[in-house]
């Protein structure tokens, strides 16, 4: 019976090769299209889970009350993790981590850039990287230890064997021992370092870190098996305020390896993060799938009147309907079976483009087991979706109707039919208006003027003799003298996103209960006229008194209106209780953070010791021999340290890159929706084509011309896409207004750009039927009219 199933369907897919080819072109497209996004969706979901302490390893957030809000962050105060290790017996381990920086790890004569950071003693116990050399709880034990990974070791030493007891130089400045070989971090970790040095070290080096009302690194926490993280959480939320009674902090515990995913809070509350992206994607993948077996069930039920006889002999001689679905299902399921296979072809060649676009390490494991199991049942789901219409249709049949050859399409299947195809365009329409406006948006991001202009403007940090002021103030009078150099001056902020902030403000009128959060930027001399941060009313600092300059301060526009001042120059407000601050300036409000989040109260003071990057506006054109002129003084004064430069516009589009990569993904994933729902209409007309093929005929030899037969034939097949687009753009409106709104800052929803999807799916339907149309219009209607 089995032999006899599948020589039917071998002479069925004989018979109509164009179909097959259609049939088995889209559901590989589809499969294709679904396999890469679970693969990149695995991936995701798979970040930060290969700790051997995931369950109870923990980051120690914070919520920050102030007036108009609650602010989560991830900085704590340097001593939290040592002191809940001493104080609760549910800590097993604690760890501080300071953030990652690039920098310069010397080995005699050879200087490496390395990206490092500070860490806890703790922190090889907590975390799974594994050593290859040392031991968890001794390689991090002296204060001038170091552990590196094998990947940096080779760049270093050339090799990773017998590193451990080297002596390296870290920034040109202290010596430090190699007492560990850490495995590089795998591609799954968020954590992607070249080093790692004590925190005891930095935390020696920085007093403001052994104070309770600063907050800067992160702190995690192992808890203990059987703890109640919630009861724990409760014990600790008011542990900062029992340190600092002026604290308006709460502690809350986040699981480490959920942070990836749900990173996002809002208000105090979390608000997502990239789990939407995963939801995008996954229901992306269910509706390309679904229009790759749209076409599977239209084209079957289109062509049932090829296979009534068929039916209607083998209900005659006594076969059941029960085997005649199980032989059409035998049919879909063959089909999504070879189309599987073609899939695990096409997606083993195409991987490393998509991992260059999604900028991931994925790898196409087809030993992995559980691949297999999703290949296996993404394959059944694909078979019986795209077969059981057909199935249930076909095999329904009357046998004495089909054998008179009565069979005519019912008004149910034809709607069904047309419905189907409706529904795959409204996917389509949907998917094409979704990419439009995203890029619009991303677009709008990237050109939007942000208050200065980011444009032609490098940016690379004061290390290392640098950092002292006598040597910088030489260094930056001679880069000022480079030819292609407008302008350069010292910052203590890079512009894209939150760096220092701080509620210790007073004003004049100021509530004492109202609590206001600051962003804080150090200038040095000429750093206002170096961006082009714009004024809108007095000056920037002197830069010849800086003794006078630091008891003045500048705000920007939305910190004024905030603080209610009026006339605002000249007036004196009060940092930290300790300085009273003279406004000389109001500057113009711009972007510092991401177009995400609205502008927030700023000032900038003048601080030539934390201003730790340098900023260089150049000339248009001349930015090549500009950096080259600035290299070299820079290697004069600053020897044994590279010119380490980004521009700050590259800079500032690293901050929509996540949603650049994926709005690529989703084009190419469009692309292929829009596709697969041609082949479907492409195959459609064909057949209608074929079977209207007598009346064509007719209609030719009564004079109809060849533009009256490709309207005939075009119009039912316009008219379903037309409702197509009718249904699917309010839709896609719902869907991107509300995406929209995520943005402070963001393009508004023109009708522009859904005439302008509505028109391209047209179009795209309209030439895809078109081509089988007009090849029906030319053909000879006395060959149709001898057909019969």
């Amino acid at each position: 019976m089995i032999r006899h199933y599948f020589l039917i369907i071998y002479r069925s897919f004989l018979r109509s090769k164009g179909y097959f080819l259609i049939n088995l072109s889209g559901l590989a497209a589809g499969m294709t299209c679904t396999l890469l996004i679970y693969l990149w969706v695995k991936d995701e979901v798979s970040m930060n889970k290969f700790h051997a302490n995931d369950k109870n390893l923990y980051e120690i957030m914070e919520n920050q009350q102030y007036a108009d809000a609650i602010s989560t962050t991830n900085s704590t105060p340097g001593l939290l993790a040592e002191s809940l290790k001493a104080e609760y017996p549910e800590v097993e381990y604690s760890a501080t981590v300071t953030w990652i920086n690039d920098h310069m790890v010397s080995f005699k004569d050879k200087n490496v850039k390395g990206r490092g950071w500070d860490v806890g003693s703790d922190y090889f116990r907590m975390f799974s990287y594994n050593l290859a050399e040392g031991t968890p709880d001794k390689v991090l034990a002296d204060k001038l230890s170091m552990v590196i990974t094998k990947a940096f070791a080779i760049r270093l030493f050339g090799t990773d064997k017998d590193v451990v007891g080297k002596v390296v130089e870290l920034n040109h400045d202290k010596s430090f021992n190699i007492t560990g070989l850490s495995e590089n971090p795998p591609s799954n970790s968020s954590f992607q370092y070249d080093f790692v040095t004590p925190y005891a070290f930095f935390f020696d080096q920085n007093q403001w870190l052994k104070e309770w009302g600063n907050n800067g690194p992160s702190t995690f926490v192992v808890l203990k098996d059987g703890t109640d993280a919630a009861a724990f959480e409760t014990k600790i939320k008011d542990y900062v305020k029992g340190k600092n009674k002026n604290s308006h902090v709460t502690l809350f515990l986040a699981k480490f390896s959920d942070l990836y995913l749900y990173g996002d809070f809002k208000n105090g509350q979390s608000d997502g993060g990239r789990i939407g992206f995963i939801k995008l994607f996954s229901v992306i993948a269910i509706f390309i799938l679904l229009i790759a077996c749209i076409n599977f069930m239209n084209l079957s039920t289109a062509r049932a009147t090829r296979k009534s006889k068929e039916v209607g002999i083998k209900k005659t001689v006594g076969a059941g309907r029960e085997s005649l679905v199980i032989q059409y299902l035998s049919e879909s399921m063959l089909t999504a079976t070879l189309a599987l296979i073609v899939s695990i072809g096409v997606t083993s060649m195409i991987i490393p483009i998509f991992n260059l676009i999604t900028e991931k390490h994925i790898a196409f494991d087809l030993l992995d087991p559980f691949l297999w199991l999703w290949l296996l049942g993404t394959t059944l789901f694909t078979g019986l979706v795209a077969g059981s219409y057909p199935a249930l249709y076909l095999s329904g049949f009357k046998p004495a109707t089909v054998l008179k050859g009565d069979v005519k399409g019912s008004m149910g299947e034809l709607w069904a039919r047309k419905g189907l195809v409706v529904f795959q365009f409204f996917l389509s329409v949907v998917l094409i208006v979704s990419v439009i406006v995203v890029y619009k948006q991303i677009d709008f991001m990237l050109t939007q003027n942000l208050g200065y202009e980011k444009d032609h403007l490098i940016q690379f940090p004061r290390e290392g003799k640098l950092r002292d002021n006598s040597k910088f103030q030489a260094f930056i009078a001679e880069v000022r003298k480079v030819p292609g150099v407008v302008d350069a001056a010292a910052i203590g902020h890079r512009l894209v996103g939150p760096n220092n902030s701080t509620s210790g403000l007073d004003w004049p009128g100021k509530d004492p209960s109202d609590r206001v959060k600051f962003e804080i930027i150090s200038t040095w001399d000429r750093t206002f006229e170096t961006v082009g941060f714009q004024f809108i009313e007095g000056h920037p600092f002197d830069g010849n008194n800086p003794a006078l300059d630091t008891t003045k301060i500048i705000f920007n526009e939305a910190a004024i209106d905030r603080m209610g001042l009026e006339d605002p120059i000249g007036k004196h407000v009060r940092l930290w209780d300790e300085k009273d601050m003279e406004i000389i300036g109001v500057v113009k409000n711009f972007n510092f953070n991401s177009m995400f989040d609205p502008v927030n109260p700023l000032f900038f003071r003048w601080s030539d010791d934390i201003s730790w990057n340098v900023m260089a506006r150049l000339e248009t054109g001349k930015e090549k021999d500009a950096i080259e002129a600035i290299r070299k003084i820079h290697t004069a004064i600053n020897p044994g340290f590279d010119l380490d430069y980004t521009f700050q516009d590259k800079e500032y589009a690293q901050l929509y890159a996540a949603e650049e990569r994926v709005a690529n993904v989703a084009a190419g994933f469009a692309t292929v929706a829009i596709v697969i729902s041609c082949l479907g209409l492409f195959g459609l007309a064909a057949f209608t084509a074929e079977r209207r093929m007598k009346e064509i005929g007719i209609r030719k030899a009564l004079g109809s011309s060849s533009t009256n037969i490709v309207l005939l034939l075009t119009g039912d097949f316009t008219r379903m896409v037309i409702v197509a687009i009718i249904l699917g753009l309010p839709f896609a409106y719902w869907v991107l207004d509300l995406w929209l709104s995520r943005f402070a800052f963001k393009i508004p929803l023109s009708l522009s750009y859904f005439a302008a999807a509505g028109a391209l799916a047209l179009t795209i339907a309209w030439i895809t039927v078109a081509s089988q149309a007009i090849r029906a219009s030319r053909s000879n209607p006395v060959d149709s009219l001898r057909s019969e």
